[in-house]
């Protein structure tokens, strides 16, 4: 018979300490995430300037996707502008982000090839993933310069390549606007995030090859099977659930675009052709007291918050395990089978 000190000791919950250590981050996950995530949507149903405190309903919504007088269309205007530049810097450095990290992690994690000092290529890779973003900016603007009379390191090269002029009499250079221009700032926006993310992205892709049975590499090699034969037939296939998880990590991470764009000037005001969603909302926020636009604001991140779930629930179904899939339901109709077959003998399992 267990004594009364053994029965206190197993009466004794511990799920209650559990419960103390979680608690500080469901606090700080409700009043610095959850509360804010619902009051945005408040707030987008409230006017906006000197009428914030009024109850619009669905106006704001209506303004932006619809537009209407002239004043509003500007605004409407000023969202798909703002979302097709937002799609494009995500597009334009995503894909040779993808591209250039899956290279590099096939190529690191191959068995064959020896590598000298692999570590410390994976270390200088990352690096520009922990420089902040003010820094890559301000250095990115230094290097792009283009001023005609004192261009950064960029157009001079470009000179020297013969590709940007000089006048000789006067010694002006016909730069290439690397900063004001459409096309070359936000090639070199998408630039600058490719190589801010492509070594994050290929330390993910490497931990997911990695995981990869060894045996299947071995006997596809025993089989005479060529590198390219190996990645298409096995590495890429059970690579699909890292590459979603990338593909749409990424995907929000890039319609949430910011700091680059914003940064990415030299005056403070941020080009129309760079300014993302993001940008526009933080614009409409800050604007002055009289002409806020608290009800845009508020709506365009609501709107941009379903955006981001319809592509995301997009982008999971199409990358979703189908075999996987296809075995659940196999089992569950067998075990359907079986619970059925049962019933018809009395319950009575044969």
């Amino acid at each position: 018979m267990a004594s009364g000190a053994q029965r206190r000791i197993k009466s004794i919950s511990y799920a209650k300490y559990g419960y103390i250590f979680i608690l500080p981050f469901f606090l700080v996950y409700f009043f610095f995430q959850l509360w804010p995530l619902i009051n945005t949507f408040i707030v987008s149903f409230h006017g906006n300037g000197k009428s914030v405190e009024a109850w619009v309903g669905l106006q704001n919504y209506k303004d932006i996707l619809f537009g209407g007088t002239r004043k509003v269309r500007v605004i409407h205007e000023s969202f798909f502008e703002c979302l097709r530049n937002t799609v494009i810097l995500w597009v334009g450095n995503f894909i040779p982000q993808l591209a250039l990290s899956l290279s590099l992690a096939v190529w690191f994690t191959e068995a064959q090839l020896k590598i000298p000092g692999k570590g410390f290529f994976k270390v200088v890779m990352y690096l520009p993933n922990i420089i902040t973003a003010a820094s890559v900016a301000v250095l990115f603007l230094q290097l792009c310069g283009q001023s005609e009379t004192n261009p950064g390191a960029v157009n001079l090269i470009l000179h020297k390549l013969g590709i940007v002029a000089r006048d000789e009499a006067s010694g002006i250079y016909k730069t290439i606007p690397l900063v004001e221009g459409v096309w070359p700032s936000r090639i070199v926006i998408m630039f600058i995030q490719t190589w801010m993310w492509f070594g994050n992205t290929m330390i993910m892709l490497m931990s997911g090859i990695q995981g990869i049975n060894p045996s299947l590499f071995e006997a596809a090699s025993i089989d005479g099977a060529s590198s390219g034969q190996v990645f298409r037939k096995i590495t890429l296939p059970l690579l699909t659930p890292i590459m979603a998880y990338t593909l749409i990590t990424s995907m929000i991470g890039g319609l949430q675009m910011f700091d680059i764009p914003f940064l990415y000037t030299k005056t403070g005001n941020v080009k129309d052709h760079i300014k993302t969603l993001a940008v526009m909302i933080f614009q409409y926020f800050h604007a002055q007291a009289d002409e806020n636009k608290m009800g845009y604001a508020g709506a365009t991140s609501v709107l941009l918050f379903f955006i981001t779930l319809t592509l995301g629930l997009i982008a999971f179904y199409i990358t979703r395990d189908k075999d996987e899939i296809a075995k659940k339901k196999q089992r569950k109709k067998i075990a359907q089978q079986a619970k059925k077959e049962s019933k018809q003998f009395g319950g009575i399992s044969l």
